[in-house]
């Protein structure tokens, strides 16, 4: 595959993602009439939507990672160069931030904010380690051809089960912290959510070898 094209996917692919996650957060938020759980579940089924679809299309051409630490799983295990790897990780980065301002410029909203939203503590931390180690089991774990419907319902379903409504994943938090809405999180809280994200990818490797089919 060229390679161009691979890293264009990967820009694209998270580029939607965060325009998705941020665009249907901005307009939960205007239409919810302040109702927190009205506009949490439109903003889990945009993207839930979204993640599938952006899968499905994507994942012929780079493997639909859209995720830094999914991206450094696949070079841990072999299945990417260190500099496929950091290709991957830089076009996920980007992507995340032109995604943050295309939803701003489509909601015409100042293209250029930050997060006041704090999103800290104990729970919070435990929250991502879990929500990042059960999206790396799901897709080490996914049948051949599930990956899409799997992803797309776990993330839909941990949206509300963790109590950090499920990031997981590094180039999320960076989108995200540069959105003062209702996805949004404080940069200075972004960190260690950076930090229980990159250790529940090792959580979620590590169980998915234990719980690996017996071969025959």
């Amino acid at each position: 595959m060229n390679t161009n094209k691979v890293i264009a996917a990967e820009w694209v692919g998270t580029a939607a993602l965060l325009a998705t996650v941020i665009g249907s957060g901005i307009m939960a938020e205007r239409l919810s009439a302040g109702n927190a759980g009205v506009a949490l579940l439109a903003n889990t089924l945009a993207t839930v939507f979204a993640l599938y679809v952006l899968i499905e299309t994507l994942a012929p051409i780079s493997g639909a990672h859209f995720n830094p630490v999914v991206s450094m799983v696949m070079v841990w295990r072999d299945k990417l160069s260190l500099k496929q790897g950091l290709g991957y990780v830089c076009a996920q980065l980007l992507g995340a931030v032109c995604g943050a301002w295309l939803a701003h410029a489509m909601f015409d909203v100042s293209l250029l904010q930050f997060s006041i939203k704090h999103r800290s503590g104990l729970g919070q931390w435990i929250a991502e380690l879990v929500a990042t180690a059960g999206l790396l089991f799901v897709i080490l774990r996914a049948p051949t051809n599930k990956a899409a419907p799997l992803v797309a319902c776990y993330i839909g379903a941990a949206y509300w089960f963790t109590a950090s409504t499920s990031f997981a994943n590094p180039a999320a938090v960076l989108g995200r912290l540069l959105t003062d809405s209702f996805a949004g999180i404080a940069p200075i809280d972004a960190p260690a959510f950076v930090l229980a994200q990159c250790v529940g990818a090792l959580m979620g490797v590590v169980l998915s070898t234990q719980l690996a089919p017996d071969s025959h």
